[in-house]
């Protein structure tokens, strides 16, 4: 099964026609930076989450999140 992870850049609305597919096992915050940028992690700093992985709406997640299908992302960088 694959899971659509939507991005959502700072200050704009999340892009919902071009998502990330990741698959179901292979999920994780940490996944989804690999898969947009392989240097992403090197500047992650944590993420905001929206969706059905989280309790609140945003959530500053960690890498080690698991998201699910139609989750919306916001990466934040070291500065």
């Amino acid at each position: 099964m694959l899971v659509r992870i939507y991005t959502k850049p700072k200050g704009q609305l999340p892009d919902y026609d071009s998502p990330v597919v990741l698959k179901s096992g292979a999920s994780s915050v940490e996944d989804f930076c690999n898969k947009i940028h392989r240097n992403l992690l090197k500047e992650f700093k944590y993420a905001l989450v929206w969706g059905s992985s989280v309790k609140h709406q945003p959530q500053v997640v960690g890498r080690e999140h698991l998201l699910n299908d139609e989750d919306v992302v916001q990466i934040v960088k070291k500065v």
